[in-house]
């Protein structure tokens, strides 16, 4: 037996037979889920929640991972599993079907050769009488129903009614009729026919056809329609264990792997807490002797912790003693310093004031030994005032200023070094108060040395001095057209013994060290020091101080690179 010229159709459920199915599994998971949905306790947990939850958890993200991974390995074997059933029951029937089929259609043309009937009725019944008992007896192997169609393009020399079924005679085609046609073995076809308990549902079958000979009336084609709808009810079944008993498995694989997960990176998570804590500065964190045994990963990551924390903590212990002995090694030389400087400055002072009596070589060194101690005086003074603030021993004296008052005594006694230098000085005040609570000495001293070291890079161009206030703070902001800054000297204006241009002249001789204490007094205040410039168009520096010690500064009064 050969097939027909368009071959086997595929042995594939049918579009209703699918949606019947995914219904099923519809309502199953719909039940499953009932409990869940009207739980009074339930949350909705929006998409972002859900993808945040999972990025932030590395348990969270291995259990979706994998019960994804599952998933598809569950959909793609099940796939293969239902593809190589179908296909191993469908095989199966056919071969039994055709062989069924191939034992009727001889009995039938046996039946017909043995005939003797000899009129068109008795033709007619003894067709009719064939046709029911090949159904009978071939209902056992799924037959519902025989057919006996005219063979087309032949005529027949005694012509007799033809034995259709209605319900199926539609599937019959005009290729599997040409097929039977012109070849003498049985030939067969993958087709629907409407179900026997509900005819708008259609179930798969097979058709096999063949040539027979009938008394007098010519040649005939035979047709059996064997139905499959129990195969398919069948491999439904099967189908649909199979769906219900993953269903339950992919369920537990990301609680199990979340649960498994979650107690493995137990370690990790308290080593990151442990790592957050020592970030935070507590260097006494460790880790759980219960989290270094063993020798696993997760114990070695422990004990490496551990091992971290402790040279960490021994390091910062050295840097703290270090520091603690360099700050005392600055107070305690800038005091011893101070008996031997006294000593020479009221040597120096004696010799300065009989300088006049000197021949001009000696003046010029008195004036050189007078400046030099000065400028000796001054580094002491600074050197012990950066001292008390490294030891946290500086007591904050407040009380109410107004800033234009201050910042107009500074300009003042600093006017013979801007009309040296060449340097205009323009304030730019308020015609309010501009009260502050201030410990004047300390931001008269700010303000002397933003003010001088303005005039040093000012290039003979105007100093700009800007004070304004707000409800929270008030701000001076001095403001020079000089050299400026890049970015780079910016960033370290502020750091001790610092200079931008180290071969560039000083007039004032200063230590390096006062914008550094400028910044110490500004924040003993609770106040800010910002610096900006460019290069060429000058720099400018602004403080900002909160009206009352203790209050948060809500917003400055002034831009530190404002338009002028």
């Amino acid at each position: 037996m050969t097939d027909n010229a368009g071959g086997p159709l595929l042995p594939h459920p049918l579009p209703e037979h699918r949606l019947a199915l995914l219904e099923r599994i519809t309502l199953v998971l719909h039940a499953i889920t009932r409990p869940v949905r009207q739980w009074s306790g339930w949350k909705r947990i929006s998409q972002w929640e859900a993808l945040q939850a999972i990025r932030n958890s590395a348990s969270l993200r291995a259990a979706s991972y994998l019960a994804a991974v599952s998933m598809v390995l569950i959909l793609v074997a099940g796939t293969i599993v239902a593809g190589q059933l179908r296909s191993s029951v469908f095989e199966s029937r056919r071969s039994a079907i055709l062989s069924d089929a191939a034992l009727r259609f001889s009995s039938a043309q046996s039946v017909f050769d043995q005939s003797t009937a000899s009129t068109p009725d008795q033709i007619q019944e003894s067709t009719r009488q064939l046709a029911t008992s090949l159904r009978v007896s071939a209902a056992g192997t799924g037959a519902v129903s025989v057919l006996l169609l005219r063979s087309p393009a032949q005529s027949q020399t005694l012509r007799i009614n033809e034995i259709v079924d209605p319900s199926v005679q539609g599937v019959i085609g005009d290729d599997m009729r040409q097929a039977v046609a012109e070849s003498s073995d049985p030939q067969w076809q993958s087709v629907s026919i409407p179900s026997a308990q509900d005819s708008s549902v259609r179930v798969p079958a097979i058709l096999v056809g063949t040539k027979v000979q009938v008394p007098r009336a010519g040649t005939h084609q035979l047709y059996i329609v064997y139905s499959l709808q129990g195969d398919q009810e069948r491999i439904n079944t099967v189908m649909g264990i199979l769906i219900f008993a993953g269903i339950p498995f992919l369920l537990l694989i990301p609680v199990i792997t979340f649960m498994l997960i979650y107690h493995i990176l137990g370690p990790v998570r308290r080593t990151a807490a442990a790592a957050g804590k020592l970030a935070d500065g507590n260097l006494d964190v460790r880790i759980d002797a219960s989290d270094t045994r063993g020798t696993d990963e997760m114990a070695n990551l422990g004990r490496a912790f551990n091992n971290m924390a402790e040279s960490l903590e021994k390091k910062i212990d050295e840097y703290d003693e270090l520091a603690r002995l360099q700050q005392r090694f600055v107070s305690d030389v800038s005091h011893e310093l101070r008996t031997p400087l006294t000593t020479i400055r009221m040597a120096e002072e004696m010799i300065w004031d009989q300088r006049e009596n000197f021949d001009p070589v000696t003046n010029r060194s008195a004036e050189l030994l007078h400046e030099q101690v000065e400028r000796f005086d001054s580094m002491l003074a600074d050197l012990l005032e950066i001292s008390r603030h490294d030891a946290q021993s500086v007591d904050l004296v407040a009380e109410s200023v107004d800033l234009r008052s201050l910042v107009a005594r500074v300009v003042e006694a600093n006017s013979e070094l801007a009309q040296r230098l060449g340097v205009e000085v323009i304030v730019e005040s308020p015609h309010y108060r501009c009260p502050a609570e201030i410990d004047d000495r300390r931001i008269e001293r700010v303000i002397r040395n933003l003010l001088v070291n303005a005039y040093e890079h000012a290039e003979s161009k105007p100093v700009v001095v800007t004070i304004a206030a707000n409800d929270s703070a008030v701000a001076v902001r001095v403001r020079d057209h000089g050299v400026g800054m890049c970015p780079a000297t910016v960033e370290r204006v502020f750091d001790r013994f610092f200079r931008a241009d180290p071969a560039r002249a000083r007039t004032t001789g200063g230590t390096g060290l006062g914008l550094a204490i400028s910044l110490e007094d500004v924040a003993l205040h609770g106040g800010t020091l910002r610096a900006w410039g460019e290069l060429g168009a000058g720099s400018s520096f602004m403080m900002t101080l909160p009206r009352k010690v203790g209050v948060a500064i809500d917003a400055e009064p002034l831009e530190l690179w404002g338009q002028e």
